[in-house]
């Protein structure tokens, strides 16, 4: 990488995502992704290659599993964070139900907002309500960020 990642950088390229359309699996820019497809997208506009090709996955994998997939695939390759410490340009993962695995992934836009791919709906960027905040379960920050 010859330039420096910013967290300015990781914002600006989730929001280039925005009105993208929801669709499962996929990872297209203006043409379809899930919010792990963002995420992806995020990294392969920012740091290059992926490290590693996704599995295909149903819809509903976290329940049929029943493990920490998503966790353990971040841990792999971003930097694990305090979920109160969080700041743009990070991933935040979700879990829909208390006891349930994570399954939904997010980057925050600000201490208050995040960007997200959500079924049904287009890329966005929403506020961090108390919702969200309730489901909140993991925070990781992309690795080689700097500090502006």
């Amino acid at each position: 990488m010859d330039k420096l990642l910013t967290r300015a950088a990781l914002v600006a390229e989730a929001r280039s995502w925005i009105g993208t359309r929801y669709r499962h699996q996929a990872s297209v820019k203006g043409v379809g992704c899930d919010c792990l497809g963002l995420v992806r997208g995020v990294w392969r506009g920012c740091l290059g290659d992926e490290p590693e090709a996704p599995p295909a996955y149903a819809p509903d994998w976290a329940e049929a599993r029943g493990q920490e997939t998503l966790a353990d695939a971040a841990l792999r390759h971003l930097r694990p964070i305090a979920c109160d410490a969080f700041g743009a340009g990070d991933v935040l993962l979700f879990r829909w139900r208390e006891r349930c695995v994570a399954k939904h992934a997010a980057i925050a836009s600000s201490a208050t907002t995040m960007i997200h791919a959500h079924d049904g709906a287009a890329v966005c960027e929403i506020a961090l309500a108390p919702w969200w905040r309730r489901r909140l379960a993991y925070a990781f920050s992309f690795p080689g960020v700097v500090e502006e």
